[in-house]
């Protein structure tokens, strides 16, 4: 028998659906589950609802956690284009599980976030379902971990057309804006690992005049022309790429000889300014940074996926929560079951549940970020192996 496993339903009745979803992802555990990850899509938000209320008393007394998406993942497969639940059941013996409900405040002219439970020392990881209207989720990410110190954030950005369709799922109650989670803490093997599927070219490079997220010299030389000399000296395919959708990534240690998949937080290279030959990009970098261009395709996607999970120590994975952004799946690659084949490849008879997201969250170097093309993975071991 299992501690992890996974469920996977479509059809035009959600609410059936999410009930054999259920069923499928208890059915190999051998005790009853602690912990119940639900993801629905559908259509009709007041559908999704329902799903969700029927989840959480086909669960029960499982924590039910879980949120609208554009697409699921369970049962080796990913689901973008039709009713769908998917399920992920754990046991966890003698973990804490708390649950959270995030809401923000006005104070004066500032957001305040209140509803994160206080840390405690044996805190292993926090998951995180946020409504991208009403809650300011990259904020929030990129100060947790002065906040949180220590805590890695893993999880997703939940689908809605328009303010209010979001729906978001903790403990049988079911809301429509601000964020959910579980903080998880005690006696488990976790892990996590954050694929943002770019491929580096060109040399790593020092930062040697910037101010706030506008780039005016790499090595030296104006950033535009730098970036230009570089792309003439790529093969014609991947200037082809560079073309479609320039990425640039931050190395996060400074002091490596070497930086490999998963060393750099990749952000997109948004803008160029021909007159004083800056570029500007999508985060603040300081001088004296190292960083490197990257470009992005199906190739390079599996290429890193693929590298990060062969490098992924936390001997055998029983289970794992996968945030694939709803930027790959069928948009990216041949099908929607890409992410999900690859991590069934690489962990074996695992329980895989997740889906595809309109952000993703994880740490890169120890420090959490949201992120977009990635794939957000938290995997889980045997306890007292290490993670």
């Amino acid at each position: 028998m299992a501690r992890f496993g996974d469920g996977l339903a479509l059809g035009p009745d959600l609410t059936s659906a999410a009930g054999s979803a259920v069923e499928q992802a208890l059915a190999p555990l051998s005790a009853a589950p602690d912990l119940v990850c639900v993801f629905v899509r559908g259509d009709d938000p007041d559908e999704v609802e329902a799903a969700a209320r029927h989840a959480a008393g086909a669960a029960a007394p499982a924590l039910v956690l879980g949120c609208s998406a554009s697409g699921v993942i369970g049962a080796g497969r990913g689901v973008e284009d039709s009713g769908a639940v998917s399920a992920w059941a754990a046991v966890l013996p003698g973990a804490r599980l708390d649950p959270f409900r995030l809401e923000t405040l006005k104070a004066d002219d500032r957001l305040i976030v209140v509803g994160m439970p206080e840390g405690q020392e044996d805190d292993v990881v926090g998951v995180l379902l946020a409504d991208p209207y009403s809650f300011p989720v990259d904020a929030f990410v990129e100060r947790s971990d002065d906040v949180l110190p220590g805590l890695p954030l893993v999880g997703g950005i939940a689908d809605g057309e328009a303010r209010g369709s979001t729906r978001l799922f903790v403990g049988g109650d079911v809301y429509e804006d601000g964020a959910v989670g579980v903080v998880l803490g005690g006696p488990l093997a976790a892990a996590t690992v954050v694929s943002q599927g770019a491929r580096p070219i060109g040399p790593d490079m020092v930062v040697t005049r910037a101010d706030e997220n506008v780039l005016y010299e790499l090595a030296g030389v104006p950033a535009l022309e730098k970036l230009e000399q570089i792309v003439a000296l790529l093969p014609e395919e991947e200037q082809e790429l560079a073309g479609q959708g320039l990425l640039i990534g931050v190395a996060m240690d400074e002091y490596a000889d070497e930086h490999e998949h998963g060393d750099f937080l990749v952000r997109g290279v948004v803008g160029a300014d021909t007159g004083s030959g800056a570029i500007a990009i999508g985060d603040v970098v300081e001088v004296g940074r190292t960083v490197r261009f990257q470009v992005r395709d199906a190739g390079a996607a599996e290429e890193d996926l693929a590298a990060l999970l062969e490098r992924f120590d936390l001997g055998p994975v029983e289970g794992a929560l996968l945030f694939s952004c709803n930027g790959r799946g069928q948009a990216m690659f041949p099908d929607s079951d890409h992410d999900a084949k690859v991590l069934d490849r690489a962990f074996g008879p695992a329980g895989i549940g997740g889906f595809f997201a309109a952000g993703e969250i994880g740490p890169v170097s120890g420090r959490n970020h949201v992120h977009g093309f990635t794939a957000s993975i938290l995997a889980f071991g045997r306890p007292g192996e290490p993670a």
